[in-house]
């Protein structure tokens, strides 16, 4: 608004000068591309990222296999606290030595996270592997990844911005110095005696 508002009020005032209309037209060009260019950027990121993300997902879903994994018994934690300070309580003490079965039918056993608060033998718990029985991590899911679309589309659209405003802020200030620059060498012509030439003094 401050835009329109700028160029309809510089479009007849005879103490307009060349660089208030360049400013104006500026700042209005730089309030398009915000309005337009800023969100459809937002939405091709967006879109792209959910994409990609979904299509990860799908192949998660197909790599991963979620598996009942059986205690044996709970772990001795020293052996995998290299840095106890970075172990938070939570894993410390839901680390056990687990029996599970492979999607490929393969016996496994080894140490792992568990979800369980106090685990006891024989308690069972879920985890997730690969196809030869591997822990890996859970698959993400299709929620997640569209929030982190939807993330991926916001931060782009305020980077978009960002850079929009920046460079109209770059300009502007760009100009004011060549202005000052030519103020400047207007009063170096002018001298020291300015508006006093002709008064006897």
């Amino acid at each position: 608004m401050r835009a329109m508002g700028g160029l309809w009020r510089w479009r007849h005032n005879p103490l307009r000068r060349t660089t208030d209309l360049v400013e104006a037209w500026l700042a209005l060009a730089t309030l398009v591309l915000i309005l337009v260019a800023v969100p459809v950027i937002g939405a091709v990121v967006g879109s792209a990222a959910q994409d990609a993300l979904q299509q990860s997902v799908r192949e998660q879903h197909q790599s991963r296999h979620e598996v009942t994994g059986t205690v044996v018994k709970k772990a001795d934690n020293s052996p995998l606290d290299p840095d106890p300070e970075t172990s938070t309580a939570r894993d410390r003490s839901s680390r056990v030595i687990a029996d599970w079965t492979a999607p490929d039918g393969t016996q496994r056993h080894g140490m792992v996270l568990s979800n369980l608060k106090n685990p006891r033998p024989g308690d069972h718990f879920t985890l997730w592997t690969d196809q030869q029985g591997r822990i890996v991590g859970r698959p993400l899911d299709s929620a997640t990844a569209s929030t982190h679309a939807v993330l991926a589309g916001f931060g782009s659209a305020v980077l978009a911005a960002g850079a929009v405003e920046g460079t109209r802020r770059l300009i502007v200030w760009r100009m004011v110095r060549r202005r000052y620059a030519r103020w400047d060498q207007a009063w170096d012509k002018a001298g020291p005696d300015w508006g006093r030439t002709g008064t006897g003094s």
